[in-house]
């Protein structure tokens, strides 16, 4: 039988790098997705080791790139006609407002759009499978989240707090409108909270600002293996296997927000997102 193929985002470390073991160990074929190349080939070496499979493969692709993310969909589509499991967990903390490539808060813009527009590129392949499981990296932290269309782009009052509350609420938003459109196909799509996790998160992708602060942290968190633990189950569980437009906590359907459960707004979110990545 042929193996289940995978593709997991912000593969290179932590909770990424994490789920990536637990899938090859699993049988899974893992694509690990990653936007440097150089930590992800460390990154790689250190999954087959850890997973003894040799079957996890590395692709570059940056989720702060709209160029990028269709770059990475063709070479997939090039080479493979179905996937069975993707896992959206990628994620960024900016303690500063910073933009993307195309001008979007970086928040939003890796943590949601970039995942917005993956995951709809590559929807086909998703639905070629027997059942596609779609994963999505929310957090508690949507439950402060809240979202002003007026300054989509954050420009006024921005704090990392809210910016970082924003996006998860994004996450759920989208985990529901995708839900809706899934409904009578073969496709799944569900959210989790992954408890707080001692990752690179706060880290910035450039300076390294922030390693010290997440250190002194470290003994208070979750180790990102029992962090990715509910996103492995959604990806693999037959337990879930028929289960669409949810939210988990330690691999048990959570509360959500009033806020995240809006229909209206979540139809308004997914048609402003639509527009934003160029496929509306």
């Amino acid at each position: 039988m042929e193996k289940k193929l995978a593709i997991v985002t912000g593969a290179n470390s932590g909770m990424g790098l994490a789920t990536v073991i637990a899938l090859a160990k699993k049988g899974l074929h893992v694509i690990m997705l990653c936007r440097n190349e150089e930590k992800g080939k460390r990154a790689l070496e250190l999954a087959k080791e850890e997973s003894q499979s040799s079957s996890i493969e590395l692709m570059i692709g940056d989720l702060a790139s709209i160029e990028s993310i269709h770059h990475f969909a063709e070479t997939f589509k090039a080479n493979h006609d179905s996937l069975d499991v993707l896992i959206n967990n990628a994620g960024v903390v900016t303690l500063k407002r910073q933009e993307t490539k195309d001008g979007f808060e970086s928040m939003l813009g890796v943590n949601h759009l970039g995942h917005f527009l993956l995951t709809n590129l590559l929807i086909d392949e998703l639905k070629r499978s027997d059942a596609g499981r779609v994963v999505i990296v929310s957090s508690g932290a949507h439950k402060w989240g809240k979202f002003n269309f007026d300054d989509p782009y954050f420009h006024k009052g921005f704090n990392v707090v809210k910016g970082y509350g924003r996006s998860k609420l994004a996450n759920v938003w989208f985990m529901k409108g995708l839900a809706k459109r899934l409904e009578g196909t073969s496709v799944s799509v569900n959210a989790l909270h992954p408890g707080a996790v001692a990752t690179n998160i706060g880290v910035d992708r450039d300076t390294g600002f922030g390693k010290r602060f997440i250190k002194l942290l470290v003994p208070f968190f979750r180790t990102p293996e029992r962090g990715a633990r509910t996103a492995v189950f959604l990806a693999t569980s037959e337990h879930v296997k028929t289960v669409s437009g949810s939210y988990f906590y330690d691999e048990k359907d959570a509360p959500l927000s009033k806020l995240a459960q809006n229909d209206e707004l979540v139809e308004r979110f997914w048609h402003w997102s639509e527009q934003q990545v160029g496929l509306d």
